[in-house]
């Protein structure tokens, strides 16, 4: 049986790693981040709008990931083991972004939150030094604090379990291991 587990938090906190480090340490796959290969492609200067169709985007390649790897453990899979999916983002991101950037928020998105299904969260947080690329926008500590609380907020006010994880790469990675292996 899948277990889906999300890698959220503020940009530049590390969840791209450490969903590649889950993945390559439980012998399974992760979903990367679909907006940055919209971004690349598409250009950063993006609108509302852009923002559903990178969520659309987002949700067809977890499920996509989700289809794949479940046709793959069936066969793999005995005596009720469980493989984790490790998902680079969700629309919990999507909320944060359309809000905090544009004060609002497409219903399709708000919807999906509700529909979704998750196991387990790992909220990654903002004690990572920031790394600058060509699709990060809010370096300032003030942003990144504010854009993390918002997130805690979401995790405490939702049901689904989840993990604050901190620390450098190996605290981290080690944090979240600790919390996968409960899971499954």
């Amino acid at each position: 049986m899948l277990k889906k587990i999300v890698i959220i938090g503020p940009e530049s906190t590390g969840k791209s790693v450490l969903s590649q480090q889950l993945a390559n340490h439980y012998e399974t796959t992760w979903c990367p981040e679909f907006a940055r290969e919209y971004l690349l492609t598409n250009g950063t200067n993006y609108d509302y709008d852009d923002l559903l169709t990178i969520a659309k985007g987002q949700l067809a390649l977890e499920d996509e990931y989700a289809t794949t790897l479940e046709n793959q453990s069936q066969t793999m899979l005995e005596n009720g083991e469980h493989l984790p999916l490790f998902i680079d983002t969700d629309m919990y991101v999507m909320k944060v972004w359309c809000e905090f950037v544009f004060e609002k928020c497409h219903r399709f998105i708000l919807d999906e939150i509700v529909r979704r299904e998750y196991d387990l969260y790992l909220l990654c947080n903002i004690d990572l030094p920031w790394v600058k690329d060509e699709l990060r926008e809010y370096p300032d500590i003030e942003s990144r604090k504010k854009l993390y609380r918002i997130y805690k907020d979401l995790m405490t006010n939702q049901n689904v379990p989840w993990v604050d994880i901190s620390g450098d790469y190996e605290e981290r990675l080690k944090k979240a291991i600790t919390a996968v292996d409960k899971l499954l």
